[in-house]
């Protein structure tokens, strides 16, 4: 949805995406909770995912979001010139684009 490659994948235990200059692990919890080889991966509930994009590509992030028929819940104001927005992925996770330099570095 959002463009990222997939650089690996299990069906039923776990995709993985590059993201920029990082990668984002996406895991089963049913099936990865059970692992005897590496330690148990997994999490419930509504996850939060921040992902950081350079200032001058923050609003086309929200053209992009809005264009696949994808809500924006919530935009916020974090002051010093810096905002973020928040929408949902198909499981209910929260997603957010943060521009870069938000916190501080």
């Amino acid at each position: 949805m959002l463009g990222f490659d997939i650089i690996g994948e299990v069906k039923d235990r776990h995709i993985f995406f590059r993201v920029g200059s990082s990668v984002l692990l996406c895991f089963n919890p049913e099936a990865t909770r059970q692992d005897t080889i590496l330690p148990p991966h997994f999490a419930y509930g509504h996850q939060h995912i921040a992902f950081e994009v350079p200032q001058e590509e923050y609003e086309s992030w929200k053209i992009k979001i809005t264009a696949l028929e994808i809500q924006i819940v919530h935009e916020h104001d974090w002051g010093k010139g810096f905002q973020s927005f928040y929408f949902k992925d198909v499981d209910d996770h929260v997603l957010e684009i943060v521009p870069a330099g938000m916190w501080g570095y």
